[in-house]
């Protein structure tokens, strides 16, 4: 009887763990749980000008090869 006890108690802590974990998770737009972090306003316009660079570069190359 102890040991089931002891297993019980055990499982519970586990449980509680986890639910401490899902606390500091929230809500995406689409309903999904996604984790607490993100981009600073200003790493969002870097990794933004960057990707048109890209783009640029890319449509530059295309108009040359024609």
């Amino acid at each position: 009887m102890e040991k089931i006890l002891h297993e019980i108690d055990a499982e519970i802590a586990r449980l509680n763990n986890v639910r401490s974990l899902l606390a500091t998770l929230k809500p995406g737009k689409n309903g999904k749980v996604i984790p607490h972090h993100s981009l600073s306003e200003a790493a969002r316009k870097r990794i933004s000008r960057a990707q048109r660079k890209r783009w640029r570069e890319q449509k530059r190359a295309a108009r040359a090869a024609k």
